[in-house]
């Protein structure tokens, strides 16, 4: 796969191989199965090819991407994925994380209410979601749980799947309503925690990245929310919020530059790795301006 690659990209040239500066990889978090895939798929790579080894944090990856790709400078950044919310700030060469969930992610818990309601994996459940919401008319009152800085999403979950198993037989709520409520109940714990990471900072950008961050609905909220601030919302699609390689290549180049690599017998991964324990050594000390 790897060579076929290089060929596609380098047509011209007989020995793509070394047009190859390092291989980047996953060091964490996720789930163990493919982070030890892509571990030894990494090292064998770079035995192959004679070139160094950069391990990666997923979630700084991406930070980077989305960096990147809206030209945001220093942004507080929304995380919103199957397993992972956070809300972080960039300080003192760390991605700070201000606050997250204390149970489940957002996408764990959008995920797992669609397939109590019976929508469809394809393409995704919280893109069904989504589509679903747009069509509902009637707010159903959710428990609404922020916790000073963090949010919790399990209690949520069950509220509604117990209100939907309750009155769709009756018909007094369609599986429309019941996703309009959601989505809108859980974003706007969202943007208020995100609002308040703003205020402490003193930023005017909001990045939102992960898989949730292409939903429009989401987008739109906290747009909302930066604009009566004065600020810009940085959004992207689903070509970067979801899972790629490219982000994993973003964040890696960014250490290789600045002299960073890893060894092989530290080529390893880890499925708790936090944003925070990362030294971002490629972006200068900030000093936060608190308003």
């Amino acid at each position: 796969l790897v060579r076929a690659a290089l060929e596609e990209a380098f047509p011209e040239n007989k020995n793509p191989g070394k047009e190859i500066s390092a291989v980047c990889y996953t060091k964490g978090p996720g789930m163990g199965g493919p982070l030890r895939t892509c571990a030894v798929a990494a090292r064998t790579i770079s035995l192959i090819f004679g070139c160094p080894l950069v391990a990666v944090n997923h979630c700084v990856g991406h930070i980077e991407m989305g960096r990147v790709a809206t030209g945001a400078s220093d942004p507080v950044v929304l995380y919103v994925s199957g397993g992972n919310t956070q809300v972080i700030a960039y300080s003192d060469q760390r991605y700070q994380i201000f606050g997250e969930t204390i149970d489940i992610a957002i996408g764990n818990c959008l995920d797992r209410f669609a397939r109590v309601i019976g929508l469809s994996n394809d393409p995704s459940p919280g893109y069904n979601i989504e589509q679903e919401a747009k069509k509902g008319t009637q707010f159903i009152e959710l428990p609404y749980v922020v916790k000073g800085m963090d949010v919790s999403f399990s209690g949520i979950l069950t509220y509604v799947e117990q209100e939907a198993k309750k009155s769709l037989s009756k018909g007094t709520v369609t599986k429309a309503d019941l996703c309009f409520s959601l989505q809108e109940t859980l974003f706007a714990m969202l943007v208020e925690i995100t609002e308040r990471a703003m205020a402490h900072c003193g930023q005017n950008e909001v990045l939102i990245v992960g898989g949730v961050g292409c939903n429009r609905r989401l987008q739109e909220m906290m747009d909302a929310m930066v604009n009566e601030r004065g600020g810009q919302l940085c959004a992207m699609d689903h070509r970067y919020c979801i899972d790629n390689g490219a982000m994993i290549a973003q964040a890696g180049i960014f250490a290789l530059q600045h002299g960073i690599t890893t060894k092989m017998k530290d080529a390893t991964c880890t499925q708790r790795f936090r944003t925070d324990q990362v030294k971002v050594i490629w972006r200068p000390s900030t000093v936060w301006n608190h308003s």
